[in-house]
């Protein structure tokens, strides 16, 4: 390959990582980001020397090779940062993960009493379809924890009902959730995962240092990054990828690729194809939905304001769905010791009421949601400032997964084209997982044979290492072994057939062998065994008494071996439930 036989759309975590990875064994790709600076979603904004983070990004991954790249980049530049996030809801601040005595007070032993009613309910009379968000959350943890929880902030995140989300998503998202995991850590605690609970990393001064720092090593390997640039077309012949037109600073030009890598969000990627998709592709892509938000960065004179990094809106009164509180996550974000920066985030869609407002409108709006929370009491707002971003979250709504497949069906059929990342793939991927997507489609290109779409398809891939493939068979073989349900049948009829013969063959031998008193010692079975001689019709009543004993024997074995595997399995699934509920909303 060439200089510039792979290029790469979006210089986000995922188009970043596929460069680096490139660039470090010896390709050296061209990386296209129409923005102004590298990071995508997850850029840092710089206002009067302030640090905005778009949405706080956690640093923390069950990934290695990703985490392994986060430290090879940031080295003492990756801070530790103990965690702190409360849930805002009805004027009352609720711990986060949730604490039995903060919950009862803020919910009030009515509330706290019809919670546990509602699960019950919900587990007797369950919706015998899961197809929405609702029915699905509803049916882990009843109605009213739903309603009280779940609903708002949700909706707030998507701008549809929880009735109109598919359970898809939540499936994707949220795995292994209970009330009752929820509410024995409430109780008791458990131990925690101190990586996914209790601390975190985070560069210095915002992600943006980390996305800067993969741009210097992409270009030290001999990579390109072009900012400014948008990719406005892209011309196939053959099932091939032939050239990519693109626009930079206003100019065009003209790339020759080998393999293109793009993260860009499919109906845009569908809508630059040249010769045009087929109608079918073009329609299924066109009906995808986006959710955007913005962020109105305020500047805050006053030295503290609260010790979360960030606090999840729920009150519908306010539009407002999430605080981040940057000096929290990291004091070199904010210049001014004596000043606070605050991040107002807005969910939104393109083109609507909130996307629309001036930026003077923006900033007036989150000054007085800001007071009605009472989060910043008389403080003087000193400044502030809007950024928008469009296409953050993809929208899984009902006919997506359709749409989705027919899309896949065709892009399939160009051999030289990965899709990666979260717009790329239309899934609401993690940063870390959308990096590994990345890697994956790189190593592809250098001769491996991933499958990029089981990235975050099943739980227990975080914990390999940079494989797709399931664990090897023999390995599958053992444990399907050892974690097997006993048939109870079967091992009662083996040791009933064992027992009985055992017996019969015993009885018939000493008959055959004779003597003056034949088998004296074995002819004290006839105190157990009714109707149990030393003789040919002994032995078969033998087999009889030995078979129905023996057959209870087995039965019990294996009664109890499934119980206690049972208990084994139960025990081993409610751990990760509780690391699972304690992370529900930081997945919305």
């Amino acid at each position: 390959m060439n200089d510039e036989s792979v290029v790469i759309l979006g210089g986000g975590p995922a188009g970043l990582a596929a460069a680096y990875e490139l660039a470090r064994r010896g390709v050296r790709p061209l990386v296209l980001e129409k923005g102004d600076k590298v990071g995508g979603i997850a850029r840092t904004e710089i206002h009067k020397g302030y640090h905005f983070d778009l949405g706080g990004h956690r640093f923390f991954t069950k990934i290695e090779p990703v985490d392994r790249l986060w430290r090879e980049m940031m080295g003492e530049d990756f801070l530790k940062v103990s965690r702190m996030s409360r849930i805002y809801y009805q004027g009352r601040f609720f711990n986060y993960p949730l604490s039995f005595k903060n919950a009862l007070g803020n919910l009030g032993v009515v509330e706290s009493l019809l919670i546990p009613l509602s699960y019950l309910r919900a587990r007797v009379l369950p919706y015998r379809k899961e197809d929405t968000f609702e029915e699905w959350v509803s049916n882990r943890f009843g109605r009213r924890l739903f309603r009280t929880f779940f609903k708002t902030y949700t909706e707030k995140v998507w701008g549809i009902s929880c009735k109109e989300i598919r359970a898809d998503w939540a499936a994707q998202r949220i795995k292994g959730l209970s009330l009752m995991a929820a509410v024995a850590n409430a109780l008791f605690g458990t131990q925690k995962s101190k990586t996914l609970i209790n601390e975190f990393d985070y560069p210095r001064k915002g992600p943006g240092m980390m996305w800067n720092r993969f741009r210097e090593a992409i270009e030290a390997r001999g990579g390109r990054v072009c900012l400014n640039t948008e990719a406005v077309r892209l011309i196939h012949e053959n099932g091939r990828l032939e050239r990519v037109l693109c626009v930079e600073n206003g100019q065009e030009r003209e790339e020759r690729l080998d393999h293109l890598i793009t993260t860009v969000p499919l109906p845009r990627l569908v809508g630059m194809l040249d010769p045009k998709a087929p109608p079918e592709v073009l329609e299924a892509a066109g009906q995808f939905a986006h959710r955007s938000f913005l962020i109105v960065g305020l500047i805050v004179d006053k030295k503290k304001l609260f010790d979360d990094q960030w606090i999840y809106i729920h009150s519908p009164e306010v539009k407002v769905g999430r605080i981040q509180n940057f000096k929290n996550w990291s004091a070199e974000m904010v210049p001014d010791v004596d000043t606070t920066s605050i991040g107002m985030e807005y969910f939104c869609t393109e083109g609507d009421e909130v996307w629309r407002m001036s930026d003077t409108d923006l900033i007036d709006v989150a000054s007085r949601e800001l007071a009605t929370l009472n989060l910043a009491g008389n403080s003087r707002i000193l400044d502030g400032f809007v950024v928008r971003q469009p296409n953050a979250y993809p929208v899984y709504d009902e006919g997506y997964k359709e749409r989705l497949e027919v899309v896949r069906g065709f892009l399939e059929t160009l051999e030289n084209l990965d899709t990666i990342g979260r717009s790329g793939m239309h899934r609401y991927n993690n940063m870390d997982h959308s990096m590994q997507t990345g890697i994956l489609a790189a190593e592809n290109i250098l001769g491996a044979n991933h499958d990029i779409w089981q990235v975050n398809e099943e739980e227990e891939y975080l914990e390999e290492d940079r494989k797709v493939e399931a664990r090897p068979p023999e390995q599958e073989a053992v444990l399907v072994r050892a974690f097997a349900r006993m048939d109870k049948l079967a091992l009662s009829t083996a040791l009933g057939t064992v027992a009985g013969l055992a017996m019969f063959l015993a009885t018939l031998w000493l008959v055959l062998k004779g003597g003056d008193v034949v088998g004296p010692n074995l002819s004290l079975l006839k105190e157990y065994f009714v109707g149990y001689t030393v003789t040919v019709r002994g032995a078969f009543i033998a087999f009889l008494h030995g078979f129905f004993w023996g057959f209870l024997a087995g039965w019990f074995c294996a009664y109890s071996r499934n119980l206690l595997l049972a208990i084994y399995v139960y025990r081993a699934k409610r751990r990760a439930e509780m690391l699972s509920v304690w992370d529900f909303f930081d997945q919305l």
